[in-house]
């Protein structure tokens, strides 16, 4: 009988364990920066535009995620509009477009980046179409 309750405390303990902000979910925070990168690029180069459809079911793919891991709608919605988190992301993504050998303001690498990203069909470049 004590070994019942005591799995039974160990159970519920389990469960009620407190979630882990959405900025620390490496699933969420990749797919969040791969979209900060393709729109960054979209914005910055005339030759490439954004596959919308595929972008918002990408998003609705993370969002669904993060569901799945118990959060909820507000929790989701007060992440992705928080002003420092948007920045947070920003700046990540800056950081791989320089690690690969572009600079966020310099439309010709980016371009390149865009062009690089679309031929690999990483999740940066399944978001992105040549023009």
């Amino acid at each position: 009988m004590r070994a019942a309750i005591l799995i039974a405390t160990l159970f519920a303990a389990g469960t009620a364990q407190a979630k882990v902000p959405l900025s620390d979910v490496k699933p969420i925070n990749d797919g969040l920066t791969a979209v900060a990168i393709a729109d960054h690029i979209r914005v910055n180069c005339d030759n490439i535009s954004a596959r919308l459809v595929v972008a918002w079911r990408y998003i609705g793919q993370l969002e669904d995620q993060a569901k799945e891991m118990g959060y909820s709608e507000d929790e989701i919605e007060d992440f992705v509009t928080d002003k420092s988190e948007k920045k947070r992301v920003a700046g990540l993504a800056a950081d791989y477009i320089r690690a690969h050998n572009a600079q966020p303001k310099d439309a010709k690498t980016l371009c390149a980046l865009g062009r690089a990203e679309i031929a690999a069909n990483s999740p940066i470049g399944q978001l992105l179409r040549e023009n």
